[in-house]
């Protein structure tokens, strides 16, 4: 049973709620990123760039997607070494839950042909990828293990992180692209619009965390409050796996 503790007649959240909601959305968030991933590959009118590699290497070994973008994140993950990042609980999580989850998606979701399916899939599943970003970057639990790359070659050679994100990015796409992944309109949709659309969720999903020092008889509603922007993640979402995430 959790304990809801009163505070001014008003009911404020203990720590163990919020720990708990954190994990929960963190779960969810990356179940549904894999199930975004997977519509979009079944859309057929191209992916985000992690994609294509994940894509490439499937057509090339026929390793499963889901089990290679599991090996991807694990090999991206060991690169977080000598750059001295350290993972968080969401950061394994999303390594190991992603990939089966897109493989469950592309089990059930079928191929499209028809355009105008294919725009409405795709549509559907970044929009879907949008708001599993916000739930699990906004659990504060550790970044996905791409971004967490881009920004520690960030953070240890001081290189600006537009220029990292984008070499890491053009590299992978070229490399996926030329292993046989796809490259379409929806690669370059989603290069333009996941930003904007996850600036969108993020904020409002991030999970509040007390502050420091503050009255235990603070009003829920100063708990439930968005965060201050200093908080907030300065990087827009990895495709993990193809997705992100």
């Amino acid at each position: 049973m959790f304990k809801v503790q009163s505070c001014g007649g008003l009911l404020c959240v203990t720590p163990r709620l919020i720990w708990t909601r954190r994990i929960a959305q963190l779960l969810v968030g990356l179940f549904l990123y894999g199930i975004a991933i997977a519509m979009m590959v079944r859309a057929g009118i191209g992916v985000a760039p992690w994609d294509v590699l994940t894509q490439g290497l499937n057509r090339q070994t026929g390793i499963s997607f889901g089990l290679l973008t599991v090996i991807i994140g694990a090999v991206v993950l060991l690169l977080w070494i000598p750059i001295r990042q350290k993972p968080g609980v969401g950061t394994v999580l999303n390594v190991l839950l992603i990939g089966p989850a897109a493989d469950v998606g592309l089990a059930v979701i079928p191929q499209q042909h028809e355009p105008v399916l294919q725009g409405l899939l795709f549509v559907a599943g970044l929009a879907l990828l949008a708001v599993a970003t916000g739930l699990y970057i906004g659990a504060r639990l550790g970044p996905g293990p791409r971004d967490g790359l881009m920004t520690g070659i960030h953070q240890r050679w001081g290189w600006k992180l537009w220029i990292v994100r984008t070499g890491i990015e053009v590299t992978v796409l070229t490399v996926g692209w030329l292993l046989g992944g796809q490259v379409g309109i929806g690669t370059l949709a989603f290069a333009l619009l996941v930003g904007p659309m996850v600036g969108v969720t993020l904020p409002l999903l991030t999970v509040p965390l007390p502050r420091v020092g503050a009255s235990p008889a603070a009003p829920a509603a100063e708990a439930a409050a968005a965060p201050e922007s200093a908080a907030a993640p300065e990087v827009a979402p990895e495709s993990a796996g193809e997705v992100t995430a």
